[in-house]
């Protein structure tokens, strides 16, 4: 297959990041800016592999949700297309062939040590301005789990938890995370 240079606009929509290039790299689109994420670490992907398996044990058993990790696009405006870490996904018609279509019940950030304010900041307010009810951030390193819940036009903190507490989430009767099992210990 030929290579085919692709000119990326400064400002983009929908239709412009269909035709980024499939270079391996993650990009997302937050008020119409680029942005790329370089690949996770192993203790971020151990992580988001394990609130995964909470994820669903939850949602998936009991509700008729479905939670999906990235990279999966979530369409949350023509100006606004983001792959997080994990989504809570409770409407069936946002799930389309291209992606998530609108605010899904939940997302999940696992922050990167070299750009925790693009998932603190850029990310959070974005999805505030797209009405995304549950924002979760999870900090692999600091080991800490943060739990947002929509407020009017921000996010309110709604439980915090760090180390190996369990983290009881005040808006979903029942789910506690164990924050022990989520951080990746020494090998060996």
């Amino acid at each position: 297959m030929a290579n085919h240079a692709v000119t990326i606009p400064r400002r983009a929509t929908y239709e412009d990041y269909l035709k980024f290039p499939e270079d391996g790299l993650r990009y997302e689109l937050l008020d119409g800016e680029i942005f790329m994420t370089p690949a996770p670490s192993v203790p971020h992907q151990y992580t988001s592999k394990r609130v995964q398996r909470l994820l669903e044990a939850y949602f998936e058993g009991s509700r008729s949700c479905l939670v999906l990790a990235a990279p999966v696009d979530v369409i949350l405006a023509d100006v606004d297309v983001v792959q997080p870490d994990l989504v809570v996904v409770a409407e069936g018609p946002q799930i389309t062939t291209r992606g998530i279509v609108g605010a899904p019940l939940i997302l999940v950030e696992l922050l990167s040590p070299s750009r925790p304010d693009y998932d603190r900041l850029t990310k959070s307010r974005r999805y505030a301005a797209r009405r995304v009810p549950h924002y979760w951030i999870a900090d692999p390193d600091q080991h800490t789990f943060e739990c947002f819940v929509l407020e009017g036009d921000t996010y309110r903190l709604d439980a915090v938890a760090a180390g190996g507490e369990t983290l009881a989430v005040p808006a979903f009767h029942g789910l506690v995370i164990p924050l022990g099992a989520l951080w990746l210990a020494p090998l060996g």
